[in-house]
């Protein structure tokens, strides 16, 4: 017998947030994850030995695949300064000479950039004048970052990275710039693809801004790109999650929030310690996930040692 009742209306994406809704995201956030003199590496603290080698443990077949863009070097509308790369030896003459001659190179980069992949340090983002769990923005110098910077990952991340590939739930190649991640994406993909995130993972979303970006052709992402929803921070915070990365840079724009250009990075490094990962690339990683029917691995992530840097380059690698 059919039912009298009506069918359940389809969710609606959430929208813009108001100042008061997201400062009230804020305050719940940042209180749930404690503050810095409790948790001195931020959410990583969640990634305890034993994690990582129940990580390492669940290696199957050894192949290895790196999460990282080729650096950019040449100028276009994501990366109006691209960064440099030039051979400072040998010289011309060199080439040809008989002995013992070394090649060098030089190279230079704007860490923060909108088409790079690379870390963003605890220190990255300051927020009503104070850090991750209120630090000063006085410890911020021209000599560099006196607390929550690069050197509290000199030793590395590794742990269990999960990719959670929206454009896949939603049966599309990529998301369009504009479009939002919710909560509810996050937990679909997440049972579809049986792969539960938990406490200390390093959690990894796919829009599939890499792939648009190679079809067609870099766009200025300062006015449009693909992101998570502020709100879909409640899943990490409820999931326990250490590290986000995305392909693109975690923010939607234009922004759900008036006045906060990036509130995913002002919730997740600002309010909770979660390091972030920006502009990663899951093109090779995502068949290979894909042929295994395992979302999940091990995931090596090494920054440069720039002890009071704010971020670095860097190349996370997934071990299956």
């Amino acid at each position: 017998m059919a039912s009298d009742q009506p069918a359940p209306a389809a969710p609606v994406p959430p929208g813009d947030l108001s100042e008061a809704a997201f400062r009230e995201l804020y305050r719940r956030l940042r209180e749930r994850a404690g503050d810095a003199g409790a948790q001195q590496r931020g959410a990583l603290g969640r990634l305890t030995p034993e994690r990582v080698v129940a990580a390492a443990a669940s290696v199957g077949c050894g192949r290895a695949v790196s999460l990282a863009a080729a650096v950019e070097t040449h100028s276009a509308p994501d990366s109006p300064e691209p960064a440099t790369h030039r051979m400072t030896a040998p010289a011309p003459a060199e080439r040809d000479a008989p002995g013992l001659v070394f090649a060098r190179d030089r190279f230079a980069m704007n860490v923060h950039n909108d088409v790079d992949s690379h870390l963003d340090a605890l220190c990255h983002v300051l927020f009503d004048g104070e850090l991750y769990g209120g630090v000063p923005a006085r410890t911020l110098t021209p000599a560099g970052a006196e607390a929550l910077s690069l050197d509290l990952v000199r030793d590395g991340i590794v742990g269990r990275g999960v990719l959670l590939d929206i454009p896949r739930l939603r049966g599309a190649r990529w998301l369009e710039p504009g479009d939002r991640v919710t909560a509810e994406d996050l937990g679909a993909a997440e049972a579809a693809q049986r792969s539960p995130v938990g406490p200390g993972d390093l959690l990894f979303v796919r829009v599939g801004h890499r792939l648009r970006r190679r079809s067609l052709g870099p766009w200025d992402v300062t006015r449009a790109r693909a992101g998570l929803h502020p709100t879909a921070m409640e899943f990490l915070a409820e999931r326990g999650v250490s590290v986000l990365g995305s392909d693109g840079n975690s923010d939607a724009a234009p922004s759900a929030v008036a006045g906060v250009g990036f509130p995913v990075h002002v919730l997740a490094v600002n309010a909770m310690g979660v390091h972030l990962l920006d502009w990663l690339d899951f093109e090779a990683l995502t068949p290979v996930c894909a042929e295994l029917g395992r979302w999940h691995f091990l995931c090596v992530v090494a920054p440069l040692r720039l002890p009071a840097a704010t971020g670095s380059p860097v190349n996370p690698i997934a071990v299956l």
